[in-house]
């Protein structure tokens, strides 16, 4: 079992930044992937960006050259900078991790981003 526990979010003024992250503990030797997922209001959860173990990065293209993804290993955390943050970025941010065999989901942070 992998347990995440997301942090971080909160209100932000457009064009203004925050980072997230996701703190996983358990069975952490067995993950492959990290990532960050997103839920808007009335729409689907949604990719927004996953970096492997070798720390190979993917972004959706609504969040690239915004956001950035990274990790840090000796505290087996997760980030997501985001910079330069729009009102259609409002959404809960779901921290994910996948093993060879399952997939694992924090409970959330909720971002807005208003004015």
């Amino acid at each position: 079992q992998v347990q995440l526990v997301e942090s971080g979010g909160g209100l932000v003024q457009p064009g203004g930044s925050l980072r997230l992250s996701c703190a996983a503990s358990g069975s952490i030797f067995g993950i492959l992937v990290m990532g960050w997922y997103r839920q808007a209001p009335g729409k689907q959860r949604e990719l927004v960006a996953t970096i492997t173990s070798g720390g190979t990065t993917t972004y959706a293209d609504s969040v690239k050259g915004r956001f950035t993804i990274s990790r840090d290993n000796a505290k087996n955390t997760v980030y997501l900078q985001m910079n330069s943050l729009k009102p259609e970025d409002t959404a809960v941010y779901y921290c994910n991790a996948d093993t060879r065999s399952m997939h694992y989901w924090g409970k959330g942070a909720l971002v807005i981003v208003s004015s």
